[in-house]
């Protein structure tokens, strides 16, 4: 077809707005229905990505894969779609354009007229309930119920109380933007109630988002505020689909002061035990003191109602030698490797994770699709990758330690005469390391928990030797500090030089000594493991929140505490972490 008769194919029988644009991104022709999408008619002659916005390149990539591309003029939107001349024929491109601004508003209008649930908590009522005066207790639940309406009514929600502390909302998606952009000015207000205790009141909430399903909402926020609580509550999680937003979290976890659920746990966990034909207990890869300890602690649980049980674990760290080669030459432990595990396990196996969630971050995966029977012990923020549906979850971001946890548990199982000196020593270890030296992230429990295995047979001067180190790694950690770079805002960052198989111990034991030094509000220290892996270990006095900075980098962890794994070099890492600090407000409390 030449190009003349193209030309009336074009302008006579076309009934949309068309025209015929050169390679070269010259319009050659267009018909009278142009005007619809362009003020003015005559575009011939002008340049395509002038008139449109669009390069002539990308719009020849959309046609040859039978996509299209879309633009808005003259307060209408177009889809840009057309075809592609032969060679012979000129090559040149027929380009249509179809006004879909009413679809596009039905679309529009259709997503935002979606019901979005919101599950809303108050985070420490129990505490607040057994803290305050009667007068004071009143006065604060007033105040945060009326917050709470106000707030739904100026989004235009509708509210319902179904508890003494719970509220459940309904309301448009398009109000969920302005919660957004106002970073859910609700945390501020209800953190900002003056209590006349020693912590802030604060909300957790949850909000789903489906498409047109009610109940996969409800589903939804039920998941999001799980989620909200188990992060430390003071901050609103978005669950839409598969995908999870964070909003807020600023407020280190309150200590609960009721140990209920402790002695709650501890008698289902004896139940599960008791049915179980054997047990696997197992934590993170390249495990710690925390984790170790903990491992020691539950190990010693299994063995007091006669099942046999192992601790998976495959390679021992630097950190861990001294007190993994007195576990072993004690003959009292079964350790097993992940090969080894998966040749034992069975549907009725018990798998007992402990300090992490995530399946990922376990020393065998596989494990977990190999067993019916799940418990999950941690002292991390919940994260949404977490093991699906175990059967007992106990996650309190508030505890400094998995080992608090579990001496908790076995307390409660009356474990005190079992429980052999070193696990009482390994346990007491795990809280040290986690809490730096009883000196952040601790609570009652904490030292109550401490106590009890002091009183267990833990020997202090003996928990000291298990953290002694290698001069080399004394000396790498004492380059790092004199090196760290200390910035006007009190942010210190350091670089562990060279490939250090301990990286991810020595990160966190300068990131430690950092916050020694007078001004420094948080510190960053950054190196490379043996695997080549960049690992950054974040510490806080408080007023940074250490959190979300990690989460950017794929990593988590606590408000003072938290590390990373990132897929950059140790210097572009903390060159990144300093943009983030300066560029987000909400990482200061």
């Amino acid at each position: 077809m030449n190009n003349t008769q193209l030309e009336k194919r074009i302008t006579e029988y076309s009934p949309l707005p068309s025209c015929i644009v050169s390679r070269e991104g010259k319009i050659l022709s267009a018909n009278e229905r142009i005007s619809d999408v362009f003020i003015y008619g005559d575009i011939v002659g002008n340049d395509f990505f002038a008139m449109t916005g669009i390069r002539i390149t990308d719009m020849v990539e959309a046609l040859e894969s039978h996509g299209s591309r879309e633009i808005e003029r003259n307060d209408k939107k177009f889809m840009l779609t057309g075809t592609l001349e032969s060679e012979e024929d000129g090559g040149n491109l027929i380009v249509y354009f179809t006004d879909i601004t009413e679809y596009v508003s039905a679309k529009k209008k259709y997503r935002d007229d979606r019901i979005c649930i919101a599950k809303i908590q108050i985070d420490n009522y129990d505490e607040m309930e057994s803290d305050m005066a009667p007068d004071m207790r009143m006065s604060v639940s007033s105040s945060i119920n009326r917050m709470v309406r106000e707030w739904a009514a100026a989004n235009g929600g509708s509210i319902d109380s179904t508890g003494d502390d719970e509220y459940i909302m309904y309301f448009k998606h398009s109000r969920l933007n302005d919660m957004v952009e106002n970073k859910f000015d609700i945390l501020d207000e209800i953190r900002g109630i003056k209590t006349e205790t020693d912590f802030p009141m604060s909300l957790s909430i949850g909000i789903g988002v489906s498409l047109d399903d009610l109940m996969k909402s409800r589903e939804n926020a039920d998941e999001a505020l799980d989620l909200a609580l188990g992060r430390g509550g003071d901050q609103a999680v978005v669950r839409d689909g598969n995908n999870t937003y964070y909003y807020g979290g600023k407020l280190q976890s309150v200590e609960k002061s009721n140990k209920g659920k402790s002695r709650v746990i501890a008698h289902a966990l004896r139940r599960l035990i008791d049915k179980a034909d054997r047990i696997l207990i197992m934590a993170h890869k390249n495990p710690d003191m925390d984790a170790f300890g903990s491992g020691l602690g539950m190990y010693r649980v299994c063995k007091l109602y006669g099942k046999q049980a192992g601790i998976v674990i495959n390679n021992v760290n630097e950190s861990l030698k001294t007190i993994y080669k007195k576990a072993q030459e004690s003959n009292q432990y079964d350790f097993y490797t992940s090969e080894r595990a998966l040749k034992l396990v069975t549907r009725e196996t018990l798998l007992i994770v402990l300090d992490t969630h995530r399946p990922s971050y376990t020393e065998c995966e596989e494990l977990i699709t190999k067993v019916d029977n799940m418990v999950v012990i941690d002292h991390h923020r919940k994260a949404a990758d977490g093991i699906p549906n175990p059967i007992l979850s106990y996650i309190e971001s508030y505890a400094s330690s998995t080992s608090e946890l579990v001496s908790e548990i076995l307390q409660y199982l009356n474990a005190k005469k079992q429980l052999m000196k070193l696990e009482a020593e390994a346990l007491l270890a795990g809280i040290t390391v986690d809490t730096n030296s009883f000196s952040v992230k601790t609570g009652v429990r904490t030292f109550e928990a401490a106590a009890w295995l002091k009183r267990a047979g833990a020997d202090t001067a003996e928990v000291k030797r298990f953290f002694q180190t290698s001069l080399d790694e004394f000396k790498i950690r004492a380059h790092a500090v004199a090196n760290a770079d200390i910035g006007e805002d009190g942010i210190a960052t350091a670089i562990c030089e060279g490939i250090n198989p301990e990286a991810q111990i020595i990160n966190s034991q300068v990131s430690d000594e950092l916050l020694s030094v007078k001004g420094v509000k948080a510190s960053f220290v950054a190196g490379i493991n043996a695997d080549g892996q960049t690992v950054v270990s974040g510490r806080s006095l408080g007023e940074v929140n250490v959190q979300l900075i990690m989460e950017k980098l794929g990593g988590g962890g606590h408000l003072t505490t938290a590390g990373a794994q990132p897929d950059l070099s140790p210097f572009d890492t903390i060159m990144m972490i300093k943009d983030m600090l300066a560029s987000r407000e909400d990482t200061y409390k």
